[in-house]
């Protein structure tokens, strides 16, 4: 959203807000945080997960630099609806929800981009509400893989993507939402067929248009 402001407008928001720095593994907040404004991430990559009451994982998003992260408890004011943690090191800036207020009231043309950003966001979660519902296993855990390449992967060219970070199979479970061993499976089989190549020590280096036949196979 604050990409997409005139310049003029963004600084308003932004001025006078703090930065914050994360480590790789440092967590910006947990769910049930209080939601006190929102974050834009100016460089790195952030993960977004929730877990169940016996400790199962889901990672729900990737985010990249130019994201916003946060964002519903700026309108809602209620507490944090999910954990975010840092992938790699990150900057952020964070707005306030005072200060976001109070600049929503001198600009209401703002109204438009929120709007525009949370009907991305509900887009999205109907996509992968369909993932989960129609499509294979297989085409779930190469989904999880591309959104890890595009956030994570270097152009290799002649079509292929390095993906330097760690990314265990546990990591693509639950970006995928299933079994740790069904990821194990998928991914012997990838590179048999030399769609994937490499290992979660060594970094995996995947073909991608290979890669995204796989992730439009349904059941």
């Amino acid at each position: 959203m604050l990409g997409r402001l005139p310049a003029e407008l963004s600084g308003k928001l932004l001025a006078g807000e703090r930065t914050v720095t994360l480590r790789a593994g440092d967590t910006l907040f947990e769910r049930g945080d209080a939601g006190d404004g929102c974050y834009w991430l100016r460089r790195g990559v952030l993960a977004v997960s929730i877990a169940s009451a016996n400790g199962e994982q889901r990672i729900l998003a990737i985010l990249g630099p130019g994201e916003l992260v946060g964002e519903l408890a700026m309108i809602d004011g209620l507490p944090r609806s999910a954990t975010v943690q840092a992938v790699r090191d990150c900057e952020l800036s964070f707005v306030s929800r005072a200060a976001f207020t109070a600049v929503m009231n001198r600009h209401p043309e703002l109204h438009r981009e929120i709007v525009a950003t949370l009907a991305a966001r509900l887009r999205q979660s109907d996509e992968d509400m369909v993932a989960s519902s129609f499509l294979t296993v297989r085409a779930r855990v190469a989904r999880a893989v591309l959104v890890f390449a595009r956030h994570l992967g270097a152009d290799m060219g002649e079509g292929r993507i390095r993906i330097r970070h760690k990314i265990t199979q546990s990591d693509l479970a639950a970006m995928a939402g299933v079994a740790r061993e069904s990821v194990s499976r998928t991914l012997g089989g990838w590179s048999r067929q030399k769609i994937l190549e490499g290992s979660a020590r060594a970094g995996y280096v995947v073909h991608e248009a290979r890669l995204k036949r796989e992730a439009t196979t349904v059941a």
